[in-house]
């Protein structure tokens, strides 16, 4: 099996939402990769430029940035065609390495566009910025591509800001950060989620687990689901005792907390996200994972900051009246 690199550079309307196509947002104009191998040796490279139909004229703020303008994307190839030729060039086994979580996504969404065939379901890919992060942030904060390569002292020979050459840098540092077996480090794309019940998903991986719920009505609707709220522990499947029950920790997020007999505490965490359409179905994004009495006593003081919060609201409004 080998690594594809992937970059892509992608356009918007220059005209803002006004000027904005509702099925593609922004419209890819550069693909970029390398192929690498087990050995995270490069043994290939693609590149192409993807001449605009929906946004000929280049973002101010995406000119700025490009090594090239409108006049040389005048020349490129249709983007079906260069997908076609990109995903042949990608061989039969294979996975996807980027540089953050949307390159893959926008893929799909132009893919789409065209109506082309899409990817097996659910997509998996390694997003090398957070593995990166994990590795050598204590924070795990996420930086950019140009200061891991400054970190990792890897020749800056090449400009940034094209597609193959950012694809070729992701995987020096690939190379270089030495991040040891990673397989089981990869995320879940969401352009697609489950639709129905039967489509829904749960994996774990990396100490984690991960689960993608069917769509709902609401949020609401979807706390009621013990699918979505049930905890367990990641490491042995246990149930867990309950230490604090979920609660609303920003609009489209909740957590809890629980305790596992033999593996201590367990943070739970659901992230909802809009399900697309017309109406304002939602799904839910489950991951539960490791803690420590430190998450425990940050869970418990947020948890007394929202109620402060809430309690603070509702007098100023009685007051008011």
């Amino acid at each position: 099996m080998n690594y594809i690199v992937m970059d892509l550079e992608w356009n918007q309307s220059a005209y803002g939402r006004a000027g904005e196509h509702p099925r593609m947002p922004f419209e890819i104009i550069e693909i970029g990769a390398v192929k690498v191998n087990e050995a995270l040796e490069i043994v290939d490279e693609f590149q192409t430029l993807i001449k605009p139909k929906i946004y000929p004229k280049l973002h101010r703020n995406i000119r700025e940035m490009l090594n090239y303008d409108e006049n040389e994307l005048k020349n490129g190839k249709p983007f079906k065609e260069s997908a076609k030729a990109f995903l042949d060039w990608c061989g039969e086994e294979y996975v996807f390495c980027t540089w953050g979580t949307s390159d893959v996504y926008y893929l799909q969404n132009n893919m789409d566009f065209y109506y082309m065939e899409r990817f097996p379901f659910p997509v998996k890919f390694y997003n090398i910025q957070q593995i990166y992060a994990d590795l050598y942030d204590k924070e795990h904060a996420i930086c950019k591509l140009e200061k891991a390569v400054e970190q990792l002292q890897i020749p800056e020979d090449e400009p940034f800001h094209t597609a193959l050459n950012d694809a070729r840098y992701t995987a020096k540092v690939m190379a270089a950060a030495k991040l040891g077996d990673f397989s089981e480090k990869y995320t879940i794309d969401i352009y697609r989620h489950p639709k129905k019940k039967e489509e829904q998903f749960e994996v774990v991986h990396d100490g984690v687990i991960e689960f993608i719920s069917a769509e709902y009505p609401s949020k609401q609707k979807a706390m009621e689901d013990e699918d979505v709220v049930s905890m367990r522990c990641p490491k042995c499947g246990r149930k867990l005792s309950r230490k604090i029950k979920w609660f609303t920790n920003a609009q489209n997020s909740d957590i809890a907390i629980g305790r596992c007999l033999y593996h201590g505490y367990i943070q739970g965490k659901i992230k909802f996200k809009e399900a697309g359409g017309c109406d304002d179905f939602v799904f839910a994004i489950k991951r539960i994972s490791k803690t420590d009495r430190k998450g425990l006593e940050a869970a418990k003081q947020r948890q007394q900051e929202l109620r402060e919060k809430k309690k603070m609201k509702r007098h100023t409004k009685k007051n008011t009246v």
